[in-house]
Parts: structure tokens; sequence; C-alpha cells
């Protein structure tokens, strides 16, 4: 299944959303792409279905091209592990210098590491 492109203008903000939205995790914490995307209301014009369908994979396109100061080592797939992809290994060695662990099967625990959430 082709993930369907959203309208520059709308990508533009949704981005920025997750963007502002992975600033807020900390050091030594993860949060997943659905997580994030989760606290984005859907753009205008897309189907609560389809939101729901595609909005892990457009925060995962936001962080492929987010700019510099967005820490994104912090975010990782639903199951706790880096997508495999280029710079996976540097964003495997910058999550173990903020104290992140993975097990044997190469996953994060997310009820120890995980970010609940903004605060607000």
């Amino acid at each position: 299944m082709n993930l369907p492109e959203l309208p520059p203008a709308q990508r533009n903000a949704f981005n920025k959303a997750i963007w502002d939205l992975a600033r807020q995790v900390p050091p030594g914490k993860v949060a997943t792409y659905g997580q994030l995307s989760a606290l984005v209301p859907a753009p205008a014009g897309v189907l609560p279905e389809d939101y729901a369908a595609f909005r892990a994979r457009w925060a995962g396109e936001a962080m492929r091209v987010c700019p510099p100061g967005v820490p994104w080592q912090r975010i990782v797939n639903a199951q706790g592990k880096i997508s495999p992809r280029p710079g996976a290994e540097t964003q495997k060695k910058l999550l173990e210098q903020e104290g992140v662990v993975f097990d044997s099967r190469q996953k994060i625990d997310l009820s120890r590491f995980g970010w609940p959430g903004p605060s607000n």
C-alpha cells in the first residue's frame, strides 16, 4: 500500500506539530511515531479512518526531514525498536549515550524508557 501524501500546506503544519512534540521528549526517554501523531489532530480534509491508518507513517516522514535541534533519535517504532534505515546505528549510539538500554532483541522497554507525553 502506498503512503498517500498530505498537501504541502497541511504537511508543513503536521511536520511542525510532530517536531514540536519531539522536542519535548527528554534525554533518556523515547516516544513512538504513533504516539506523537496521535497527539496531533487530523489535518483538514483527512478522514479520521485515513488519519488513523497513516498518521504514524506520516510522523516517520516528518522525522526523516526534521530540522537541526529536533531530537530525532528519541523517536522509535511501536515495537520499541529503531526502524532499519540509514542512520540507525547512530540513533542507537545516541540513545545509549542518554542511558536508554536495548535488550538482546534490540528493543527498548517502553514501560521503562517511554515518554508519558506532554505535561500540559
